[in-house]
C-alpha cells in the first residue's frame, strides 16, 4: 500500500530506531494528507509485517518495531513452500556461499564458539540404527551450520546460510531424505566437521574454505541419491 510505504520511508529518513515513538494518528494524517481510514489501514499493514508495534494503556501508541530474523524466514519459508525447491536449488547457493563463510570465520571463533561446534558434532558420536535417529542426526548436523551463520560478521551471508541450512532440515523431515539411513552421508558429514573445527581453531583459512567445498560437493550428492531413491519409493507406492 502506498501510505504504508511512505511511512516506512518517513522513518528510514530520519533514521529511527526501535522503540522511537511515532507521531500520533492526527499528525500522520496532516503530515501525509491522508483520511483517518487511509492512516489506520496503513498503521494496520506495517504492524502485521513487524515493523510498528503498538502499545495500549498509559504511555501508549505506535513504536517502531523490528522484523527479527525468525519472523522473516518463516515469511521466506511460507513463500518457497510453493516453488517445489530441490536439493539442487538449495546446494546451488549453499555451495557458493558456505566456503566463503568458513574461510571468514578462520581464527576468528573464540574458545565458546568452538566448544559450541564440538558441542553439537558430539551430538551424534555413532552412525544411526534407525530411520527416527537418522532423522534427528540430518537435523543436529545442520544446526552445525546454522551455528557458523549466527558467528558470521556480515549479517546477511549469516541470515542466508542460516536460512539454506534451515530450509534443507525442513526438507529433509517432510520428503523423508534420512529414511533409509545413509552410512556415507554421516561418516563424510562427521569427518568433514571435526575437520573444519581443527581449520577454524588454527586460522588455515584456505583449508577451511576447501573443506567447506568438498563437503557440500560430497552431501550435495549423496543427498540428491537419497532423494532420487525415496521419489523412487514414492512411484513404486
Amino acid at each position: 500500500m502506498r501510505v504504508a510505504e511512505a511511512i516506512k520511508s518517513w522513518v528510514v529518513e530520519r533514521n529511527m530506531r526501535r522503540g522511537d515513538r511515532l507521531p500520533g494518528e492526527a499528525e500522520l494524517m496532516a503530515r501525509f494528507a491522508m483520511a483517518k481510514g487511509t492512516i489506520r489501514e496503513a498503521m494496520r499493514i506495517l504492524e502485521a509485517q513487524g515493523l510498528i508495534e503498538t502499545r495500549t494503556g498509559p504511555g501508549g501508541g505506535s513504536f517502531v518495531g523490528e522484523v527479527t530474523a525468525d519472523r522473516a524466514k518463516a515469511l521466506l519459508a511460507n513463500y518457497f513452500y510453493f516453488k517445489d525447491l530441490s536439493v539442487a536449488d538449495i546446494y546451488q547457493l549453499r555451495r557458493a556461499l558456505e566456503p566463503e563463510l568458513a574461510a571468514a570465520l578462520a581464527g576468528k571463533l573464540d574458545a565458546d564458539q568452538i566448544a559450541a561446534l564440538e558441542g553439537i558434532v558430539a551430538r551424534y558420536p555413532r552412525p544411526a540404527e534407525s530411520a527416527e535417529e537418522e532423522r534427528d542426526q540430518h537435523v543436529a548436523s545442520l544446526a552445525f551450520h546454522r551455528k557458523l551463520a549466527e558467528f558470521s560478521g556480515n549479517p546477511l551471508l549469516g541470515f542466508v546460510v542460516d536460512f539454506m541450512a534451515s530450509i534443507l532440515a525442513d526438507l529433509t523431515v517432510y520428503r523423508r531424505l534420512y529414511d533409509p539411513p545413509n552410512r556415507a552421508l554421516y561418516d563424510r558429514g562427521r569427518a568433514s566437521q571435526l575437520a573444519l573445527i581443527a581449520a577454524l581453531r588454527e586460522g588455515r583459512a584456505e583449508e577451511a574454505r576447501a573443506i567447506m567445498r568438498g563437503h557440500m560437493e560430497g552431501a550435495e550428492a549423496l543427498m540428491q541419491a537419497q532423494e532420487a531413491q525415496v521419489m523412487r519409493r514414492f512411484i513404486a507406492e
